[in-house]
């Protein structure tokens, strides 16, 4: 009988060591965690405790603007911490504009599972002199000629996509429904025009719209750190898969059609693969030894970029614009909408420079139309679809302004709300004024406007970006109406990587004329 007892205290004796130890690890890393947070947050405004190890990922879940509002407010350099990522977030317009031209101590990072979903090697990951040289080989496709070039394709889905909303809704009797969604296809597939033109069909347009919705939840500011099955990274790593592999099949195509005599570009893949061919073509002259005159001489020389690379280059492009524009024209359709003096100056304008709305729409034409101009430039200072902007610290980043030092592998995100919100820039700023751009002194705050980011890495596409919203609200007023139910979520922000009304835009479309 003693020794059955002695043994059952052992096994005790032993489990209580066990589980003795495990909790003291725990504790032991807890602790450390809790140690780590505060040597990284020093001075900065911030929680002073730490959720253990996964910090307030709860609340990223369903990230709210006015968590975010709260961390801008709270200082010019505020942090979180979540799993094992410190993220220093910077609000200010100057404190902003100094990480953002910082090139020697950050890169855009995007989130942590973007190299994965983007690919490692892909050209928005480069820095130094290797991004400005590749930038240098893509901005001859954004010149005006280029830009121009662009125009008939956008107006053609515009018709076509305008109609679809037409039927759906008669298929509703006319009722108001969410537009959200429509809206994002119907970017995604002027933007996919825009990019691979007619390289890609429209039952493959909408199927990269569904795809690249995945990819955008899997690009969340805060995500698990790893892809498991199942998740919205998992999920979005597969969508990734099936845009690169459906863009290099158009590369391809590209490529074998800009190689026929006469081909003219007629999209931004057209045109980038037409300047590989001519810097081949001017290397073999000078490798046969032939005098080559200097204004025979490409602007700038390529090499021959792999359809994988090109697929990864047009995969960015369609990142950086497909929820940024969706969210644009959604804000600006109800804005609008629920102005009806500021959408009576859009058709007054868009009438006098363009009498016949079956006409063609010239570059000029939307250059001209300055008031248009102003009522995009509003809307994305009202609204602006891009909030932070992700960047990753390479070394330690002193900022003598705030008497701080980021740390190496940290994250440190500039925010573009409060530079865009600024009464001393733009009086009044929480009212919608497109006039604030024609009579008013917004157009001169040039170091406010952080739509686009600035520094070396600013947007390459900003000039399409507005012309394109503008070509949209031309041509849509000029032939239809539209009405927006409010609610009172209609104000009210959701974020998903951009911003969105949060009833999801409840519109009805008419032909101008015609009862809805």
């Amino acid at each position: 009988m003693s020794s059955v007892q002695t043994g059952f205290m052992s096994r005790v004796l032993e489990n209580t060591g066990i589980y003795s130890i495990l909790f003291t690890l725990l504790a032991v890393a807890v602790t450390y965690d809790q140690i780590a947070y505060w040597r990284y947050k020093g001075n900065l405004a911030g929680d002073a405790w730490k959720i253990p190890f996964i910090g307030p990922f709860l609340d990223s879940v369903n990230p709210k603007f006015s968590g975010y509002y709260a961390k801008w407010v709270s200082g010019d350099l505020s942090c979180v911490s979540v799993f094992h990522k410190f993220v220093i977030i910077s609000s200010t317009r100057d404190m902003s504009r100094k990480v953002l031209n910082s090139p020697a101590y950050v890169k855009p990072c995007v989130v942590d599972v973007a190299h994965k979903l983007l690919r490692p090697e892909n050209w928005v990951f480069m820095d130094g002199k290797e991004h400005v040289e590749y930038r240098k080989g893509l901005n001859g496709l954004f010149t005006r000629q280029a830009l121009e070039s662009y125009l008939p394709g956008q107006r053609q889905v515009y018709d076509e996509y305008f109609e679809e909303f037409l039927k759906q809704t008669k298929a509703k009797n006319g009722a108001p429904q969410p537009f959200v969604y429509q809206l994002r296809e119907l970017m995604c597939a002027a933007s996919c025009r825009t990019f691979v033109g007619h390289y890609m069909s429209r039952e493959g347009v909408k199927k990269i719209a569904d795809d690249y919705y995945n990819i955008t939840a899997a690009m969340e500011l805060v995500n698990f750190p790893i892809i498991i099955p199942y998740t919205k990274t998992w999920y979005g790593k597969k969508a990734a898969d099936q845009v690169i592999e459906a863009f290099s099949a158009c590369a391809a195509k590209a490529k074998v059609r800009m190689r026929q005599k006469g081909a003219e570009p007629e999209c931004i893949m057209d045109r980038w693969v037409m300047q590989m061919f001519e810097s081949e073509r001017y290397r073999e002259r000078i490798a046969k030894g032939e005098q080559v005159p200097q204004s025979e001489k490409p602007t700038q020389l390529l090499r021959m970029f792999s359809d994988y690379e090109i697929s990864m280059t047009v995969m960015t492009f369609l990142f950086a614009s497909q929820d940024a524009t969706s969210s644009a024209c959604s804000w600006m359709l109800q804005l609008t909408a629920d102005r009806p003096e500021v959408l009576a100056k859009v058709r007054e304008e868009g009438a006098r420079i363009r009498p016949d709305p079956k006409a063609g729409v010239k570059l000029e034409d939307l250059e001209n139309m300055e008031y248009t101009r102003a009522v995009v430039k509003e809307t994305l200072r009202y609204r602006p679809p891009v909030l932070m902007i992700p960047y990753l610290v390479k070394k330690p980043f002193h900022i003598p302004e705030a008497n701080y030092t980021a740390p190496k592998g940290s994250m440190i995100v500039p925010s573009t709300w409060l530079s865009l919100h600024d009464p001393e820039a733009y009086p009044d700023p929480d009212t919608f004024d497109p006039e604030r751009w024609i009579s008013g002194t917004a157009e001169e705050q040039g170091k406010n406007w952080l739509v686009f980011g600035t520094g070396p890495h600013y947007c390459l596409g900003q000039q399409y970006a507005v012309l394109n919203l503008m070509l949209m609200l031309h041509m849509l007023s000029a032939e239809f109406e539209w009405r927006h139910e409010v609610t009172a979520l209609s104000e009210e922000i959701r974020i998903f990587a951009t911003i969105f009304p949060k009833d999801d835009l409840l519109l009805s479309f008419s032909r101008r004329g015609e009862k809805a």
